[in-house]
């Protein structure tokens, strides 16, 4: 294929590169004289492993040369790559005026030659930003509609500085945030031989993804020297905590914990976490990652009562109450904690979990509850009918099947979802579902 890719930093430089060497004609395209004329020369503008011998091989070949001249390269190309940066502002916003002036440049070319362009953005930018600010830009300047007169498409890029060139030939995974199918074909013919799993999806989904990896490996960072610190303070090896820590493939480095949900709880979780952040804090070392975990699960807990509350309706059914589906401990649940934030603003109140009996809660369990939601007897139900037949809005807890086949579809009460339903996706779009953080 014919590509122009627009901005010749590290992203740019590696995917043109890496591009003209899979047997792609490019054309790398930048506003700095310096960058285009290294190319040309056949030398790399970033230092980057093996970035140098690839640049000169395509160069030579004829695969690859640059330009500053944006017609040419439109001229030149059927599918263009848009690796511009989008720095911070000072006050933390995503700076996107070279996203902007660049896609302004391209629409024009578009419009001057004519026939289908597709318009890849490479570059980093939080969801709607393409469909709300860029598509926009490119349907005025092109005089065109996206999907129809030309595509557009949005390709995160998972390289890493130093090893950029093998992960670009060895991915993680392929994104390709699609407008139409006919755009994400373009794309997904760009990487044609490379291995890995690729996941077509839409263009917001596309940018999200981005976000989500980095913000996470930002997080993993910060846990492991947030612990290293606590664990030298404790006069711990955290290098051999970490090991051990690694080697459990099943709960710690697997998708277990990764799905958006209500919020934890439990006799461990809780506990743990306050223990070790006061272990900490009596050493004088700061965590403000472990130490704001506890009031972030607040925080999610928190928005399934605003959620009750914006339907302005009084009567409430919870279904599920346990820390636990299959279990009876009510040790630290959030869904107690939900029951007595709803009940202590005045909600009338039905609780249905099958397997809580208030008859048969002993020792600490029992006791807790008398603590925490004295009042349990009197907001227990003894069926699911019960609380439907009660509630205007539904809180669903619980995956329990009678409760789950008793939900209707459609006309009815309010639900709530905190569980994420197995028929989520569906239920979106009916009236009256709710989804907790989906």
């Amino acid at each position: 294929m014919r590509v122009s890719v627009f901005g010749l930093g590290y992203v740019g430089c590696v995917s043109a590169a890496c591009l003209a060497s899979l047997g792609h004609e490019v054309i790398g395209v930048d506003v700095s004289q310096v960058k285009v004329d290294l190319v040309n020369d056949g030398k790399a503008p970033v230092v980057e492993e093996r970035i140098g011998e690839l640049i000169a091989e395509a160069v030579r070949t004829g695969a690859l040369h640059a330009t500053g001249d944006v017609r040419e390269a439109i001229m030149g190309s059927e599918v263009s790559l848009i690796c511009v940066g989008t720095p911070s502002e000072p006050n933390g916003s995503l700076c996107t005026t070279y996203l902007e002036r660049v896609t302004e440049q391209i629409g024009a070319a578009v419009a001057e030659r004519g026939g289908r362009q597709t318009v890849v953005f490479r570059s980093t930018m939080l969801p709607g930003t393409c469909l709300n600010l860029l598509v926009p830009i490119l349907e005025k300047y092109v005089g065109g509609t996206a999907g129809v007169d030309f595509g557009v498409a949005v390709n995160p890029e998972f390289l890493r500085e130093g090893t950029s060139v093998r992960d670009f030939f060895d991915p993680p995974k392929t994104v390709i945030g699609e407008l139409d199918p006919a755009s994400g074909d373009v794309v997904a013919a760009l990487y044609d031989g490379v291995p890995g799993e690729v996941f077509r999806v839409p263009i917001p989904t596309a940018e999200a993804i981005k976000y989500a990896d980095n913000a996470f490996h930002g997080l993993k960072i910060g846990f492991a020297n947030e612990l290293g610190a606590v664990c030298q303070a404790l006069g711990v090896d955290s290098h051999q905590v970490i090991d051990v820590f690694l080697a459990d493939r099943k709960l710690n480095i697997s998708p277990a914990y990764l799905r958006p949900g209500f919020a934890f709880g439990g006799s461990c979780l809780p506990k743990d976490l306050r223990s070790l952040v006061h272990a900490a804090r009596r050493a004088d070392v700061s965590v403000p990652i472990l130490a704001h975990v506890l009031p972030s699960n607040s925080d999610h807990l928190q928005r399934a009562v605003e959620l009750v509350e914006r339907t302005g309706k009084r009567r409430v059914g919870l279904f599920g109450l346990s820390f636990k589906p299959g279990t009876d401990d009510l040790r630290e649940s959030p869904l107690v904690e939900l029951a007595e934030r709803l009940f202590g603003k005045g909600y009338d109140l039905r609780i249905y979990d099958p397997n809580v009996n208030l008859s048969r809660l002993l020792g600490a369990n029992r006791e807790y509850i008398e603590t925490r939601l004295p009042h349990l007897a009197q907001l227990l139900a003894g069926s699911v009918g019960e609380v439907m037949e009660h509630a205007e809005v539904c809180l669903i807890g619980t995956r329990d099947p009678d409760v789950l086949s008793a939900l209707p579809h459609g006309e009815g009460p309010v639900l709530i979802d905190l569980i994420h339903l197995p028929d989520a996706d569906v239920r979106r779009a009916e009236p009256g579902y709710v989804g907790l953080a989906w």
